[in-house]
């Protein structure tokens, strides 16, 4: 997965089920700081790693607030990786879906990471040392007739998966590196509650998914740009 040594990490969504997976696999390869923004308190309570000192936890930050990003991206120092998991699922149906409820999709998913992204390149450029970011795409993104009701979901994380590409083309000669994950239905307690009749066998774990995150966020990976990688399990 790489070795962190030194590496300042912003991850955002990291008080979730997928986020607690990857800061602990920071931690283990050798992160000198995690910085974690929160949305509501009872994350923060929660969270197992607070009480370790290289982990800063920071809130409450709504990421879709621009003065708000700014600020949680000017406190960090030689920033090295932006890892960006915040994000969130809707189902409804196309006849039934508003205004609102495609502008909620976008906002949750899409604005959030364009923001982060933006603070994230210009605190990478300030070190001049390059860095790397990684998104979270979706498996409807790539492959959205896979389901009805997901028209909102699969357009905000395909936008997520274009952006992506995007700006991996334009920060390139910067020396940072941007790709996206694609998960599947992951295997997380909230999954498992709304779908009990489920094969869990087929999900993928939070902790494999975060393996790939940290790879294409390390150090170690230095040919990788621009890519959006499935992570599907066996599903």
């Amino acid at each position: 997965m790489g070795d962190y040594s030194g590496c300042e990490v912003i991850v955002t969504g990291g008080t979730g089920a997928l986020g607690r997976a990857v800061v602990k696999a920071l931690l283990d390869a050798g992160a000198a700081s995690c910085r974690v923004p929160y949305m509501h308190e009872r994350e923060a309570e929660s969270f197992p790693f607070k009480g370790d000192p290289r982990v800063k936890l920071l809130g409450p930050v709504d990421l879709a607030d621009e003065e708000q990003v700014a600020k949680l991206y000017a406190g960090s120092g030689a920033l090295w990786a932006s890892i960006h998991l915040a994000g969130g699922f809707a189902m409804n149906p196309i006849a039934k879906s508003s205004k609102q409820d495609f502008m909620a999709m976008s906002a949750i998913n899409l604005l959030t990471c364009q923001l982060c992204c933006a603070a994230a390149v210009k605190a990478m450029k300030r070190g001049a040392k390059g860095g790397r970011i990684v998104n979270v795409a979706a498996r409807a993104a790539l492959e959205p007739r896979s389901g009805g009701g997901l028209t909102a979901y699969a357009a905000s994380k395909a936008a997520v998966a274009a952006f992506t590409q995007a700006i991996a083309a334009e920060v390139a000669d910067d020396g940072i590196w941007v790709n996206a994950v694609a998960p599947s239905i992951m295997d997380t307690p909230a999954n498992r509650a709304s779908m009990p009749k489920a094969d869990y066998a087929l999900w993928p774990k939070v902790e494999e998914v975060a393996a790939s995150i940290l790879f294409l966020a390390s150090p170690a990976n230095r040919v990788t740009s621009g890519a959006i990688v499935p992570v599907y399990g066996k599903s």
